[in-house]
C-alpha cells in the first residue's frame, strides 16, 4: 500500500503521521520541545532541538506503525507561522529561533504601523503590522545586535526551512509561508521591496519562494538510509499550518469558516478576494495562486489554559497534563454558563486580532465572594472563546459564515465545542480528521500526486462526524457577556500600557 508522510511543526511538539491516499490515518508520532521566555516578551525555541525532534518522531513512526507491506511515496511539510532563524553560511544557526508569540519589536511595530509606509507594506503583503512579523523581528535584530554579528548571517530562515535544508540541503520557503512574513508582495508573489526596506535587507538573504506543491527536493542519502526510504520519495515543501488547517477542515471556498484552538488559534475563512479592512486588522494568507485564506489568529489559545492548569490544576512530578486538563474540564462542565458574572481576559502573551496590542494583559474580573475554583476554570475556557468570537464577529461583517468547522487539540474537547456553539449561536461541526493541519497536507501530496484534479475536489473529501448545536439561553446570556468583554479588552488598553511601563 502506498502512503503519504506529514511532517507537522507546531509551537510545542512534531507530529509525524502516515495517510494513506485516500486521507485515512494510518498512524502517528510526535514529540514535543519547550519554549523559552529569557525576557517578559522573548519567546525562542531551540532549532537544533525541533529538528532532533523532527527525526525521532519520524524514527518512532516508521518503527512502531508502518510494516512493510506500506510503501512511502512522498513527504510533506507543514509548519507554524511568523518565526525567524539567522543562519551563517553554513546553514549554522546563530541563535534560537524566535516564534509567532514573541513581543520584543513592540516599538518597531508600532513605529511602522502608524505610518503611511505601514498601510501600504500591509496592503501589498496581507500580514498585519505587530510584533509577530518576520518583517518586525528582523528589524529588530537590525536595531538591536552589533554590526559585527549581523555581518555573519547569510539568510533569515523559518523553523520549516531550516529543517527543510537540514534534510535535503536546499534552501526554499513556499508561497503560503512566505505571504505571513510581511515580507512577500501576495499580488506578485515576490519579495516586496518596501518590506524589505523597512526590514533593512536584501532579497537574497531570503529563501527562493516556491509554489507549495514544489517537489524539486531530495533528501539527503544519510536519511534514505537512516529511514529506509525509496530514493524515489516525492519531497513536497507544503504550506503554513493555518492554511492547511483549513483545507484539512474542507473549508476551500466561500460561505464557510474554520476556527482552530491549538496552542494558539485562529478564525478563518477563504476566498478568490483578499479581505480588504482599512484597519489592517485581518490577515491574508496564500493557500495557492489565486486562493486566499484570510482571518484573524489569536495568541492566546490552548496554551492559556495549560498555564492555568500548571499554575492551580493538579500538582506533582507525575502528574499527566492531559489527565490533569481533563479533570479540570470536567468540573468546569458542572459550572452554569457564564461562570456568575465571572470575566477573563486571556492576553497571557499580548494580543493579534483583533486588538492587535502586544501590551494586553490577562485579569479576571468581576470576582466576588462566592466564586470558587470551579469557577475560575469555567472563565479561563469562556475568556478563551470570547477573544475567538471577537474575531468571528468581525469577519461577519465582511463575509458571509454559514457553517463553521473546528478543529485543533482544544477546539474539539466537548466542553470547547459546546461553548464555541453557544457563544456563536451557530452549529458548528468536527470532521473525521482532527488534524487537520496534517490532513490538508495529506490532501496536498495527494493532489500532486494525481489523485485530485484541484485542492477544491480533494476537500470535498472531508466529512463531519459530529455536530453540536447552541443551547439559546445559553447565547444569550454569552452574547450580552461578550459585549462586556470586548469593552473591557479596548477600555483597559492604557492601563496595560502602564503596566508594560512600569515592568520596563
Amino acid at each position: 500500500m502506498e502512503y503519504i508522510i506529514t511532517i507537522d511543526i507546531g509551537t510545542t511538539k512534531v507530529k509525524a503521521s502516515a495517510f494513506d491516499l485516500t486521507n485515512n490515518l494510518l498512524g502517528t508520532r510526535q514529540g514535543s520541545y519547550p519554549t523559552f521566555h529569557p525576557q517578559p516578551d522573548f519567546s525562542e525555541q531551540d532549532p537544533e532541538q525541533i529538528f532532533l525532534t523532527v527525526l525521532y518522531a519520524l524514527k518512532g513512526l516508521f518503527n512502531d506503525v508502518l510494516s512493510k507491506k506500506y510503501r512511502p511515496v512522498a513527504i510533506v511539510f507543514s509548519a507554524s507561522m511568523h518565526s525567524v532563524l539567522p543562519i551563517d553560511k553554513h546553514g549554522v544557526p546563530l541563535r534560537n529561533a524566535v516564534i509567532w508569540a514573541d513581543n520584543r519589536g513592540r516599538d518597531e511595530a508600532m513605529l511602522l504601523k502608524n505610518s503611511n509606509l505601514g498601510a501600504a507594506i500591509y496592503e501589498q503583503t496581507g500580514t498585519p503590522i505587530h510584533p509577530m512579523s518576520p518583517l518586525i523581528k528582523i528589524r529588530w535584530f537590525g536595531t538591536n545586535t552589533s554590526p559585527s554579528w549581523l555581518e555573519k548571517i547569510y539568510k533569515f530562515v523559518s523553523i520549516k526551512e531550516y529543517i527543510i535544508y537540514q534534510l535535503t540541503g536546499q534552501l526554499v520557503v513556499d508561497y503560503s509561508l512566505a505571504s505571513s512574513t510581511g515580507l512577500f508582495n501576495i499580488h506578485q508573489l515576490n519579495w516586496e521591496p518596501s518590506a524589505l526596506d523597512f526590514a533593512r535587507i536584501k532579497s537574497h538573504q531570503l529563501s527562493e519562494p516556491v509554489s507549495i506543491d514544489f517537489d524539486d527536493l531530495k533528501l539527503k542519502k544519510e536519511y534514505i538510509r537512516l529511514f529506509r526510504l525509496p530514493p524515489t520519495i516525492k519531497v513536497i515543501v507544503g504550506a503554513s499550518d493555518g492554511c492547511l488547517a483549513t483545507l484539512g477542515a474542507g473549508v476551500v471556498t466561500e460561505g464557510d469558516a474554520t476556527i482552530t484552538i491549538g496552542s494558539s488559534g485562529a478564525v478563518r475563512v477563504a476566498g478568490k478576494q483578499v479581505l480588504v479592512d482599512e484597519k489592517q486588522r485581518f490577515f491574508n494568507y496564500i493557500l495557492t495562486e489565486g486562493t486566499y485564506i484570510s482571518g484573524g489568529p489569536t495568541n492566546n489559545g490552548g496554551v492559556v489554559f495549560e498555564w492555568f492548569v500548571q499554575q492551580f490544576g493538579a500538582s506533582g512530578i507525575n502528574t499527566d497534563m492531559e489527565y490533569a486538563i481533563n479533570q479540570l474540564l470536567m468540573q468546569a462542565e458542572r459550572v452554569p454558563a457564564g461562570a456568575r458574572g465571572l470575566l477573563f481576559l486571556p492576553y497571557l502573551l499580548g494580543e493579534r486580532a483583533p486588538l492587535w496590542n502586544a501590551n494586553a494583559r490577562g485579569a479576571y474580573i468581576g470576582v466576588n465572594i462566592t466564586h470558587e475554583r470551579t469557577h475560575f476554570i469555567r472563565a479561563t475556557v469562556e475568556g478563551i472563546i470570547y477573544e475567538v468570537y471577537s474575531i468571528g464577529k468581525l469577519l461577519q461583517q465582511y463575509r458571509s459564515i454559514q457553517n463553521l468547522y473546528i478543529n485543533g487539540v482544544y477546539a474539539t474537547l466537548p466542553l470547547f465545542a459546546q461553548i464555541l456553539s453557544d457563544v456563536f449561536g451557530k452549529t458548528v461541526y468536527i470532521n473525521d480528521k482532527h488534524d487537520s493541519a496534517s490532513a490538508g497536507a495529506a490532501l496536498l501530496a495527494s493532489t500532486k500526486l494525481g489523485r485530485y484534479e484541484n485542492l477544491e475536489e480533494a476537500s470535498r473529501t472531508i466529512k463531519s462526524v459530529k455536530t453540536y448545536s447552541p443551547n439559546d439561553s445559553n447565547h444569550q446570556q454569552y452574547g450580552q457577556l461578550s459585549e462586556i468583554f470586548d469593552r473591557l479588552s479596548y477600555k483597559l488598553a492604557e492601563d496595560f500600557d502602564d503596566l508594560v511601563a512600569l515592568q520596563g
